[in-house]
């Protein structure tokens, strides 16, 4: 199982993820599997569906699929599996990437301190002249 703050990483990235793989009636066969495993060679993060029909039991089917290689189960909240496999060369949630946002995260990057407030007199302008704009229809 990944580390804690990685863990709660893909939980995050997971949330808005649809469900890439169903188990359905037959269970967890093998071609099942080489599905599960393609996906996440594909994606790095999936979804796992595990049907109401299904003859395996949801944490019979999360177990035999963690134990695949490399893969790393994230979470299961009801019948979806959250299914991670770090990708050998360009991984997308640990790696350089990962790190640098981390980094900044932990220092508190300047620069984002600096533009959040630009930024928001830039949204609050274009609310008021929308809302003036509004207005001047009315009458």
């Amino acid at each position: 199982m990944p580390a804690g703050e990685l863990r709660r990483a893909l939980r995050g990235h997971g949330h808005a993820l649809s469900p890439l793989v169903q188990i359905g009636k037959l269970g967890l066969t093998d071609a099942v599997i080489k599905q599960v495993t393609q996906a996440l060679d594909d994606h790095e993060l999936i979804k796992v569906k595990v049907g109401g029909e299904c003859p395996v039991d949801r944490h019979e089917a999360a177990d035999r699929l963690d134990r695949e290689p490399g893969v790393d189960l994230v979470q299961m909240v009801g019948r979806v599996i959250l299914l991670y496999k770090r990708h050998p060369r360009t991984p997308r949630y640990e790696g350089k990437r990962a790190q640098a946002a981390k980094a900044s995260k932990v220092t508190g990057d300047a620069t984002e301190k600096k533009t959040a407030p630009a930024a928001a007199k830039k949204v609050r302008a274009r609310r008021a002249g929308a809302a003036a704009a509004k207005r001047s229809r009315r009458r």
